[in-house]
């Protein structure tokens, strides 16, 4: 199962709850999207994005998100969200999610969100600041020493939504 999120520099554990399942009884896909923004603050959390936020009133906002699912989720089980950023732009970058369940021991869904670089201040995109730009390239060549940092970083995958 880590083999599965290797590539991922933060995986958080989530657990599922019997209220998490519909009618249907499975996890209701809002969830997953609770489990992404859950590793999305983790990760900004590792790279210090709210104290820039604050210092500087510039921070990301999520442009749009998405998700494929691959197989249902069920209570009990807990999950691993892993996130990570795979492409880095001027003023916004790609990161990818990946929700692996313990009890399957298999991918559950794959997603992907586009976040923004916004000064809140000027209520408009901003460059992503350098401090944040360094901070994502050194945790992401933790775990992959081809992640480049720069612009167009790993742009050729950007085709592919919903990849690992």
């Amino acid at each position: 199962m880590q083999n599965l999120l290797k590539n991922y520099p933060v995986i958080i554990e989530i657990p599922i709850a019997w209220g998490d399942m519909d009618a249907f009884q499975h996890v209701n896909n809002i969830n997953y999207f609770k489990y992404f923004e859950s590793a999305r603050i983790a990760y900004f959390e590792k790279i210090h994005f709210n104290e820039q936020m604050i210092k500087t009133g510039i921070g990301p906002i999520l442009a749009n998100t998405h998700c494929k699912f691959k197989i249902p989720l069920t209570y009990p089980d807990h999950v691993s969200v892993g996130a990570k950023v795979d492409v880095i732009e001027n003023d916004r970058f790609l990161m990818k999610y990946l929700v692996v369940s313990h009890k399957h021991k298999n991918i559950a869904a794959l997603g992907e969100g586009m976040l923004v670089s916004f000064n809140y201040n000027e209520n408009k995109k901003a460059a992503i600041p350098d401090e944040i730009r360094a901070q994502i390239t050194n945790l992401e060549k933790n775990v992959n020493q081809d992640f480049q940092g720069g612009l167009g970083s790993f742009v050729k995958k950007r085709r592919s939504p919903t990849h690992p």
